[in-house]
């Protein structure tokens, strides 16, 4: 029985149960949530995972951290130390998205040491398969895709991006638009290259219905991903986005309709001003499906600092409805992000998250906040590093736990005003 399955009927499952002590609400909150599909628990049944985490409609904004190896570098021992990393920062969820070297070894690697949910793309391994067995991945077919994905379904990967929204509809409407950026996403340029050079439909749009069996056999809840989303500024909000958005709600309600567990991706680069836009038009196309972001990234010229742009971005989208928010690291659009990248990006995206749940009223968020303040109003600088978000850092930041810091010191205006109130 899937968790869908199970709330639809009214069951209240351990996992739902476990999530609901987590986020402060009642299990039934979480259950009537999953049955209305507003809310989506991924736990594959091949996969025990000790720190489960559930997204969507009033609950914590979540973090999911990305890792996985290169072609040109691939190195398991690194990416299972980001794997560490990412948990200790605070990261909810994992993806793993290697395309370089043995990715069942890695995948099942990681799986093995991962308490958290695991979410894959299962399309990278079937291109990297045709590549290496058929000498080009324009020979991969429909059953090498299923294959792939069929494979890390029984592995226990919990939740997977399809990109069977990006259909030969959509591809037309991106020819139509002359783009600067074309596509950016990595799952979306193989499909794109796939259809043009056998000219034919998407087949993981043609094979829909098989990847829902797949899917519910495993309990794997999809995320349907956004292979048109913009790369740049001015390619946001365009036709091939959106087209392609009006086919993800399309395809959730045939997803939900099958009992299986579904998520829609959303957009990429997008200015300040057209991102709650954006959240609404996701919302109200995919009938408040939990929607997942990458960032979005809301100006294209910072590289370095994108962890920044991203938390910007994501801050705005979670407080506008966004669910899932994908960090962003400082080495995006240069390298593949190193170890301290990783934490990096966990923190700045855990910063947009938790300033928008504030807003969103999420159980918990403000009285955290409130804690804080208590404490530096007493200057108790053990309590305040326990709070902070990254306790490492804000140690390191202030060696000392007595008295004051060294930005103000004796003129510190906490401490000057609690003197003279006690003169009073």
């Amino acid at each position: 029985m899937t968790q869908l399955s199970a709330a639809r009927r009214g069951r209240i499952t351990p996992q739902m149960r476990q999530v609901a002590r987590v986020e402060g609400v009642d299990p039934e909150f979480i259950r009537d949530g999953i049955a209305k599909g507003l809310v989506v628990l991924p736990a594959n049944t091949n996969h025990k995972v000790k720190r489960l985490s559930a997204i969507g409609k009033g609950l914590r904004t979540k973090v999911n951290a990305n890792i996985g190896t290169s072609p040109d570098h691939a190195d398991l021992q690194e990416e299972l130390s980001k794997l560490r990393v990412a948990v200790e920062a605070g990261a909810d969820t994992i993806m793993d998205l290697s395309i370089g070297e043995d990715l069942d070894q890695i995948r099942r690697a990681i799986l093995k040491r991962a308490d958290l949910p695991l979410g894959t793309v299962p399309i990278y391994q079937a291109v990297l398969q045709a590549a290496r067995t058929k000498k080009s991945i324009v020979n991969m077919t429909r059953d090498d895709i299923l294959s792939a994905i069929e494979r890390q379904a029984e592995d226990g990967v919990d939740f997977m991006t399809v990109h069977c929204g990006l259909t030969r509809r959509a591809l037309e409407s991106l020819r139509e638009q002359g783009r600067i950026t074309d596509v950016v996403s990595r799952g979306g340029a193989f499909l794109v290259t796939w259809m043009i050079a056998n000219n034919k439909e998407n087949p993981l749009y043609e094979e829909y219905d098989r990847i829902l069996e797949i899917a519910n056999k495993y309990d794997v809840t999809l995320s349907l991903g956004d292979g048109l989303r913009p790369g740049c500024l001015a390619d946001a909000t365009d036709r091939p986005q959106v087209q392609e958005l009006i086919c993800l709600g399309e395809l959730r309600d045939r997803a939900y309709k099958a009992g299986v567990q579904v998520m829609i991706e959303g957009p990429g680069h997008i200015p300040l001003d057209e991102i709650e836009a954006n959240v609404l038009l996701a919302k109200k196309l995919c009938k408040e499906a939990p929607f997942y972001v990458l960032g979005p990234l809301v100006t294209d010229v910072a590289p370095g600092y994108d962890h920044i742009t991203g938390a910007i971005g994501g801050a705005i989208a979670a407080m506008a409805g966004a669910d899932f928010l994908c960090y962003v690291t400082p080495s995006e659009h240069l390298r593949l992000p190193t170890v301290q990248d990783v934490k990096e990006g966990v923190v700045a995206t855990r910063i947009a998250a938790h300033a928008a749940d504030i807003v969103k009223g999420v159980a918990g968020a403000l009285r955290w906040d409130e804690r804080m303040a208590r404490a530096r109003k007493a200057l108790k600088w053990k309590e305040m590093i326990n709070l902070a978000l990254d306790p490492q850092k804000a140690r390191e930041y202030h060696s000392s736990f007595e008295g004051v810091c060294t930005m103000c010191g004796k003129y510190c205006a906490i401490k000057l005003v609690k003197e003279y109130f006690k003169r009073q």
